[in-house]
């Protein structure tokens, strides 16, 4: 049976965040609270954790989770290259509903699915769960749902939909806002003197706003 920590109270937050560790340590899964909705995360190094995700929400292999990071020097492990207007994109967006897909780096030993040799990278602007980030590393976070239900928006939410197949749930009140996902821009065409950026996904980050950001870049949608 799943446990439930209500992190409002310091005493459940701390059991809550140990016992989050612990599971993902062990391959299982965790319900945490982003800046936009509440995610499902296993460990991104462990390729059956992962594969436990994607089932957990009805997903196959063609539709890879993101992966969460605590800052942007893992940016720089997880990305074969972060051309300057990566950097931007970073220093403006994170943390916040920003995702950005990058040529992962060949040696990684992971499996997130049939992700074509990239990877989709967000710092969330949430503090419990980019603490968690600090002591887990990356982890795969995708929205805490069954493939075709809304996004959850609390901990009791996703455990109406993903029940048991998840061990924690991390409860942290309603995310702010409606809920919004992040925006999704693939940047793999980019890079130091400009080149093109395609928006996979609009979401709580404009095309405007980034329009403006990097007027050297071609933005198709």
């Amino acid at each position: 049976m799943a446990d439930v920590f209500d992190c409002s109270d310091s005493a459940q937050l701390l059991s809550g965040t140990r016992s989050a560790r612990q599971a993902l340590g062990l391959g299982k899964l965790v319900v945490l609270p982003t800046d936009t909705v509440y995610g499902v995360a296993a460990d991104a190094f462990n390729p059956a954790a992962v594969q436990r995700l994607l089932d957990a929400k009805g997903r196959t292999r063609q539709s890879p989770p993101p992966v969460l990071i605590p800052g942007t020097d893992t940016l720089h492990a997880l990305a074969a290259a972060v051309p300057q207007p990566v950097l931007a994109l970073a220093e403006a967006f994170w943390p916040g509903p920003l995702t950005i897909v990058l040529p992962s780096q060949p040696s990684l030993s992971w499996d997130l699915g049939e992700t074509a040799g990239t990877v989709a990278l967000r710092i969330p602007n949430q503090p419990l769960t980019i603490e968690l980030l600090q002591e887990t590393g990356p982890l795969a976070v995708s929205s805490a749902n069954t493939t075709g239900d809304p996004a959850a928006t609390t901990a009791a939410e996703a455990q109406g939909m993903l029940g048991d197949s998840v061990a924690i749930y991390l409860e942290a009140g309603p995310v702010d806002g409606d809920g919004t996902a992040s925006t999704i821009v693939d940047a793999t065409r980019l890079d130091d003197e400009g080149g093109t950026l395609r928006i996979l996904r609009q979401g709580g980050i404009s095309r405007e706003a980034i329009a403006e950001l990097l007027p050297q870049v071609t933005i198709e949608d």
